[in-house]
C-alpha cells in the first residue's frame, strides 16, 4: 500500500511539474511577444474610451459622467475577449495545421489538464490586458476618470472571474468550431456580446426597455461588466453584486467543463 501510495504522490507531482513547465513557456512567450500583445489587445478599448468618453462628453453630446458609467464595461469586455481569443485561436491552429497539441498531449499529465493549462494562460492574458486598461482609461478620460478604491478584493475578484469566463467560452468555441467556420463564430459572437453585455449602460436602468433588459441577462458579459460597475462605480445604479457574482460563476463552471469535455474529446479523436 505504501509503495502505491508512493508511487501515486510521484506521478501526481510529475503532472505538477509538467503542468507549470508548460505554463511557463506560454508566460515566456507572452513576455517575448509582449509589444504586439499589447497593440492588439490595446487598439478598440483605445478608440472606445477616447471617442464615447473623451470626444462626445467634451463636444457636449454626453455627460463627463458616461466616460465612469462606459470604463467598468470596456475593461469587462477587453478581458473576457482577450481571453476568448488568446483560447480559441491557438486551439484551431494547433488541431487543424501545426499540431502543435500532439507536443503538449505527449507531457506526463491527463488530456484534461492540459485544457485547464489553456484556460490559466488565456485568463492570464486576460488579466493583463485589462490591467492596463487602468492607467490607459486615466490618461485618455482625464478630469471624466472616476472610480472608487473601496472594494479592491472584489474588483480583483471579478476580473479574475471576467478573464475565466472568455476563456471558457474560448475553450468551448476552439474545439466545437470547426476551423473554417471560427472567423465566421468571431463575427457572429463578438457583435451581440459587445451591444448585450451592459458594456455601454447599466443594466438596472434597462428598466425602461423591459423586454432588451430581459434579453441582455442571458448575455454572461452583462454579469462581469455589472459586478465591476457596481465595485468601481458604487454610487451608480448597477445590478446586485451578489448576483452577478453567482451568475458569473454559474457560467464559468457550465463554459469550462463543457470546453474541457470537448478538449478531451478532439484530444482523444
Amino acid at each position: 500500500m505504501a509503495a502505491i501510495a508512493g508511487s501515486e504522490s510521484g506521478v501526481n507531482s510529475g503532472a505538477l511539474r509538467a503542468f507549470l513547465a508548460i505554463c511557463w513557456r506560454d508566460i515566456f512567450v507572452v513576455g517575448r511577444q509582449f509589444p504586439v500583445f499589447i497593440a492588439q489587445v490595446l487598439l478598440q478599448p483605445l478608440f472606445l474610451l477616447f471617442i464615447f468618453g473623451r470626444v462626445l462628453p467634451d463636444l457636449g453630446f454626453a455627460r463627463g459622467s458616461y466616460a465612469t458609467t462606459l470604463l467598468p464595461g470596456v475593461i469587462s469586455l477587453t478581458m473576457g475577449f482577450t481571453a476568448m481569443q488568446s483560447t480559441a485561436l491557438p486551439l484551431v491552429l494547433e488541431f487543424s495545421f501545426t499540431r502543435e497539441i500532439e507536443d503538449r498531449l505527449l507531457a506526463p499529465l491527463p488530456v484534461a489538464l492540459v485544457g485547464v493549462q489553456k484556460i490559466v494562460i488565456a485568463s492570464l492574458r486576460g488579466l493583463l490586458a485589462g490591467a492596463v486598461i487602468f492607467p490607459l482609461g486615466a490618461l485618455i478620460l482625464g478630469h471624466n476618470f472616476h472610480l472608487s478604491s473601496a472594494h479592491i478584493p472584489l474588483v480583483i475578484l471579478f476580473c479574475i472571474l471576467a478573464s475565466l469566463l472568455g476563456s471558457g467560452i474560448g475553450l468551448c468555441m476552439g474545439t466545437f468550431v470547426e476551423p473554417s467556420q471560427i472567423n465566421i463564430m468571431f463575427a457572429v459572437i463578438f457583435t451581440p456580446l459587445f451591444f448585450t453585455g451592459c458594456t455601454q449602460y447599466p443594466w438596472a436602468l434597462l428598466s425602461r426597455i423591459e423586454w432588451f433588459q430581459i434579453v441582455t441577462l442571458f448575455n454572461p458579459i452583462t454579469y462581469a461588466s455589472e459586478g465591476l460597475r457596481g465595485t468601481l462605480v458604487p454610487q451608480m445604479a448597477h445590478m446586485q453584486i451578489w448576483i452577478s457574482l453567482l451568475a458569473l460563476i454559474g457560467f464559468i463552471v457550465g463554459f469550462c467543463s463543457l470546453g474541457i469535455y470537448g478538449f478531451v474529446r478532439r484530444a482523444i479523436d
